[in-house]
């Protein structure tokens, strides 16, 4: 009995030994991990340590203040909108895009000084906003010169070239604007895919020029929607920094959809590849359309587009030619009804939104980014169009009968923008 227990009591020993030796050898490798991630993230922070410490002994030393009371106060005020809500009443809409806070002191409208309210305060800080309920005698059609004052004297103008009254959120403007995007968006998408039975007809070659016919469509929209883009970015305030908000529309958007293109490229099919093709030419359409939308609704607003016939006749063969486009992958494959239903309305229905968001709370920075969005989804389709022909020829678009394609994608966006009023 003795000798047994004497064997448990070893046993017992040796589990309690091997136990202790298994501990003692995962120790030392969790504490090593632990160690090496605590060190790779010491040396991370210490660099920024070392600059929070360089800034906070820059602004103890006083080098700021010397600077403030050296220099006069950078001031600046940003309009965003001038509205007109009702007769005898104008708001202006400011924000604070400079690096000091500004107090509007005066308001002068033609040449003379008016009453204001301001809300929440006359008091703007760094990246605040205000709004200005001006009482005056406004007549329609008539332009407008209006200045405000800061306490320091310095004064920020902005012309309306046409006092109109602004549009309400209301049932009369949700149709108007809905009406006019069905007309500007959504039907010409549509009346371009009925070339769709004569595009699947023509040889691999054809199919080819056409799709090049389409990378001109969409280097025309680009560079367009890039002037138009680039002229709004010096109204935006400073802070916001317009080419900043412009350079990550782009690139986010141009990697965004290379990003979904290479993950769906594993899931695809021979048979559904010329329909995703269709669908990121629809997006970029679109977005390219919402932005198209956002000018539109904005314009009509402050009374500068004429909802005239010439308007939405000129959009309609504008804009007819991006339908041709969309529809050119799918030609030879076959596309079901309600896929082309999709398309037509991911490709249309954002100038719908445009409108309606440009109509009632128009945003120059949200404008300039939505047309970056719409830059960089053209620059991403035209690149992977370009990899599309260039597999099939190795001259790829300098091809003599894809070169005669995209040019004439250039030239026909140029006709029919001829029609559409300035």
């Amino acid at each position: 009995m003795d000798g047994c227990f004497q064997c448990q009591r070893i046993d017992l020993g040796l589990t309690e030994m091997s136990d202790i030796s298994v501990i003692n050898n995962r120790d030392p490798i969790q504490d090593k991990t632990s160690r090496t991630f605590l060190g790779m993230v010491a040396r991370g922070l210490l660099p920024v340590l070392f600059i929070a410490l360089t800034l906070i002994i820059f602004v103890r030393t006083g080098t700021t203040d010397f600077f403030k009371s050296s220099f006069p106060p950078i001031e600046e005020l940003a309009y965003q909108r001038v509205a007109f809500p009702d007769m005898g009443q104008i708001q202006v809409h400011l924000v604070n895009g400079g690096p000091e806070p500004v107090t509007i002191a005066q308001v002068i409208i033609d040449d003379a000084f008016w009453e204001y309210e301001a809300s929440p305060s006359v008091y703007v800080g760094r990246l605040g906003k205000a709004i200005l309920d001006i009482p005056y005698p406004w007549v329609e059609g008539d332009p407008l010169e209006i200045s405000v004052v800061s306490s320091t004297g310095l004064t920020f103008n902005h012309q309306v070239e046409v006092a109109t009254r602004s549009p309400k959120m209301n049932s009369t403007y949700l149709k108007i604007f809905t009406i006019l995007g069905i007309f500007v968006g959504i039907i010409p998408i549509f009346l371009g895919f009925l070339w769709l039975p004569f595009l699947a007809r023509i040889t691999q070659d054809w199919q080819d020029c056409l799709l090049s016919f389409t990378v001109g469509l969409l280097i025309f929209l680009g560079i367009d929607a890039t002037r138009e883009t680039v002229s709004l970015t010096a109204q935006v305030a400073s802070a916001f920094q317009g080419i900043a908000v412009m350079t990550l529309g782009i690139v986010g958007m141009y990697l965004l959809i290379n990003t979904v293109n290479q993950l769906s490229k594993g899931k695809t099919t021979n048979r559904s590849q010329p329909l995703n093709m269709s669908i990121l030419i629809a997006l970029a359409i679109g977005l390219h359309n919402l932005g198209e939308g956002l000018i539109i609704g904005s314009a009509y607003a402050v009374g500068q587009v004429a909802l005239g016939t010439s308007l939405v006749f000129g959009f309609l063969l504008h804009n007819t030619t991006e339908g041709i486009g969309i529809v050119i992958p799918v030609a030879s494959s076959g596309v079901r009804i309600r896929s082309l239903f999709f398309l037509g309305c991911l490709a249309g229905v954002p100038t719908i939104a445009g409108m309606l968001i440009g109509g009632f709370s128009y945003s120059i920075t949200l404008t300039v980014f939505f047309l970056s969005l719409g830059i960089g989804a053209v620059l991403q389709v035209v690149s992977m169009i370009s990899q599309d022909v260039t597999s099939r020829s190795e001259s790829g678009l300098l091809k003599p009968l894809n070169s005669f394609g995209l040019l004439g994608g250039l030239v026909f966006m140029y006709l029919t923008g001829l029609l559409l009023p300035a």
